[in-house]
């Protein structure tokens, strides 16, 4: 199928470019080293319309396609993979599954503010001991009259403590079913809900810009209607939210690859050693070579993927595609980091440069939304393998 971008999305591209360029990048190099969360740029992010791309206009969005929202990750992800990675979340985590599952009432109490970009939620499935394997959740959810009761705790959870947070989604245990496995149900829990608990901020490697915080619950109490969905699809809602999610990824770690390119290609027509550019060396220039093939390749294996959920491909045919796209991707970020550092030399190892932000904020991309060992076990399951 076809999956070149319109000249509409070219159009829209120059656009976020633009915002990155003027209102991100000049200032990202201060947020990263004092981990701050710029609050006003998540505002302006969403008058922009970012948040709102792929929402219905009843809710002050656009709604406007999938591919839209992955042009717009890539071209902040371009200039800080923090700033994209809160769009990301913002919509895919936060936003995604209240439009997909929430009532009536829920999305007009909810979605207004946060395709605004005046708020944010987060969604919590990670546990201490409930990563890949999400479906051994351990944080429990009874109902007690017209209450739930949620006690637990969650981690690695993204926009979840911010000054502008308004709720987290999480998955809980509300019951046990017939043939012993847990029933697992998602929960919104608002912030400043009693018992519940943002805790400090995580000291992280990479993505310092990004809000990131593990939660607790204790005897956390929110009404019965706060249950998002079905009862007992809450594990499956968020397995189905994860494939958009994965083609998300794969844009933010595109937007890392291309900024390699342009990093190491202005800098290797500059950087003179014996009276002649470092470009000019093949040692040199066959590793710019092989991130710009890398550039071409994750580009299109991830606006592929996104055609196919805007053209509603088969959910088998999409989650295949998903993961190829985010596996192939994420994997080439680290590499082309790697890469961009070597291409700087001792530059790269200093701070100041911001290939060493690129290079600590991609090992991540091989880790969230599903692992790449994750990623090929699907893989290989979609070619009919009976892979565990």
């Amino acid at each position: 199928m076809s999956f070149a971008l319109s000249p509409e999305h070219e159009t829209f591209r120059r656009s976020v470019r633009e915002f990155a360029e003027g209102e991100v990048a000049p200032h990202v190099a201060a947020w990263d080293k004092a981990h701050h969360f710029p609050v006003d740029v998540v505002r302006a992010m969403g008058d922009l319309g970012l948040f709102g791309l792929t929402a219905p206009e009843e809710f002050g969005g656009s709604g406007g396609d999938f591919t839209s929202l992955c042009v717009a990750i890539e071209e902040l992800g371009r200039v800080d993979q923090s700033i994209g990675i809160t769009l990301q979340a913002g919509v895919g985590l936060g936003i995604t599954p209240i439009l997909e599952y929430g009532t009536a009432e829920q999305k007009q109490t909810w979605l207004p503010d946060l395709v605004a970009g005046r708020r944010l939620a987060g969604f919590g499935l990670t546990e201490p001991g409930a990563g890949s394997d999400a479906s051994a959740t351990r944080t429990k959810a009874v109902l007690d009259g017209d209450e739930w009761v949620v006690n637990g705790s969650k981690q690695f959870i993204t926009n979840s403590g911010s000054d502008i947070t308004s709720l987290v989604t999480v998955t809980a245990r509300t019951g046990t079913r017939e043939n012993g496995t847990p029933e697992i149900s998602a929960i919104m829990l608002p912030s400043g809900t009693p018992g519940f608990v943002a805790e400090a901020a995580y000291d992280k490697l990479g993505w310092h810009i990004s809000d990131t915080h593990p939660l607790s619950f204790s005897d956390a109490r929110v009404p019965a209607d706060h249950l998002l969905g079905e009862r007992g699809r809450g594990y499956a809602q968020f397995l189905a939210t994860l494939d958009d999610g994965r083609v998300a990824i794969s844009a933010l770690a595109v937007g890392c690859l291309q900024a390699c390119l342009d990093l190491c290609v202005q800098y290797a027509g500059e950087r003179t050693t014996f009276g002649k550019p470092i470009g000019a060396k093949q040692g040199v220039a066959f590793q710019i070579a092989d991130i710009a093939t890398m550039v071409r390749a994750g580009r299109a294996l991830t606006y592929q993927a996104a055609a196919l959920k805007d053209a509603g491909a088969s959910a088998r045919e999409f989650k295949q595609a998903a993961s190829i796209a985010k596996l192939y991707t994420s994997e080439s970020a680290v590499t082309a980091t790697r890469i961009a550092t070597q291409v700087f030399g001792g530059y790269g190892f200093m701070e100041e440069y911001p290939v060493a932000r690129f290079y600590r904020d991609a090992k991540i991309l091989e880790i969230g939304e599903g692992t790449s060992e994750v990623q090929r076990m699907l893989i290989a399951r979609g070619l009919g393998l009976p892979v565990e």
